[in-house]
């Protein structure tokens, strides 16, 4: 009998703990890709833009944005880990290593580090760690995640349930700061901000102010780059038979389109270093309104570095509604309805000489 050349993808019986799964297709990042995540996206953080910049600044050049990182090595790991996904859970212990520039190749290696069937029985969470590295083998980013997977059979044997411990954040000691970096000669003036990590306090909030409102073209254009074949995301045809009726706008879209939107704020937190937590809390459709709102939770020095400063921020992101109420929780301590991502992450931010 032939073997089947094709895949349907992993349900929850095909994960254990301790599987190692080396996702294919590595991807070469070129201009090309940094100036469609403009296009898409339009963030305007400076040592991103900015060759003259990045280099003021010690780097070789201008870097890919973090979370244009992000979205390449996510979507390598979407055929073996959440092609058939009813949910992404969350993510922790997010760590960006080296910097990537274009001509930069990266891939993506996964293990399963636990997993938990569901009350039901019809469904377990799968938790991993992706780590993507580039061509030299070093690491650029390494994050957990868990996704909610279905059974392909409900009378399959339950594994014992394994769930990974994790921090609450990435400290401030383990931090990467890019080799080289010296922001003496950082140009407040190009990067569109007077405000320094001095400038910001644990409690602040901040009101980003803008709207972004998502079009089919944009998230459908931006799942093909980052090559995440998730049917929920790009097929209506198998879409419209299920909860929404309709394909659903990616995480990692909603992820960039906040942080895109956070410059108006925090036009000097030019580098994200962590992401310590994060979920998208409702689904986005085309058409929707995205805004955003942070609230600084810490601030902490670097050892040894007297030019640069940590922040760790949380990022909540609102679909058609407006932020300057600050959205987050409703009475009943439920997610206020707007609201569709909760991300809490840490960014690198000169210091005021």
């Amino acid at each position: 009998m032939p073997r089947e050349k094709t895949t349907a993808g992993n349900v929850f019986e095909d994960f254990r703990v301790g599987q190692t799964i080396v996702h294919a297709t590595p991807r070469t990042i070129t201009e090309g890709d940094a100036a469609l995540h403009t296009a898409l996206f339009g963030s305007r953080f400076a040592v991103q833009s900015s060759e003259v910049l990045a280099r003021a600044i010690g780097l070789p050049r201008a870097p890919l944005d973090d979370w244009l990182v992000f979205n390449v090595v996510f979507g390598k790991t979407v055929p073996d880990v959440s092609l058939n996904a009813i949910a992404n859970l969350g993510y922790a212990d997010g760590r960006f290593g080296v910097p990537v520039y274009p001509g930069d190749t990266l891939r993506t290696v996964s293990e399963v580090i636990g997993v938990r069937e569901t009350a039901k029985g019809d469904a377990g969470v799968v938790y991993v760690r992706s780590v993507g590295s580039n061509q030299r083998g070093e690491e650029v980013l390494s994050y957990v995640r868990w996704v909610l997977v279905p059974k392909r059979d409900l009378a399959a044997p339950t594994p014992a349930p394994v769930v990974p411990a994790l921090p609450d954040a990435v400290p401030a000691n383990d931090i990467a700061v890019p080799a080289g970096l010296d922001v003496a000669r950082y140009d407040t003036a190009a990067a569109g901000s007077v405000f320094l990590w001095e400038d910001y306090e644990p409690g602040e909030k901040i009101d980003h102010i803008d709207g972004f409102t998502i079009e089919e073209a944009d998230h459908m254009l931006a799942t093909r780059l980052w090559q995440n074949p998730a049917r929920v995301h790009f097929n209506q045809h198998t879409a419209k038979a299920g909860r929404f009726g309709r394909r659903l706008v990616y995480g990692g879209h909603i992820i960039s389109i906040a942080r895109a939107l956070s410059f108006n704020g925090l036009a000097n937190a030019f580098k994200i270093v962590a992401f310590n937590g994060g979920r998208h809390v409702a689904p986005t459709f085309a058409n929707d309104t995205i805004y955003a709102w942070s609230e600084i939770l810490d601030k902490a020095p670097l050892p040894l570095r007297a030019d640069l400063g940590a922040l760790r921020i949380r990022t909540i992101a609102a679909k058609d509604h407006a932020c300057s109420d600050f959205p987050d929780q409703a009475p009943d301590g439920r997610p206020h309805p707007a609201v569709v991502l909760d991300l809490d992450y840490t960014v690198l931010v000169p210091r005021r000489n």
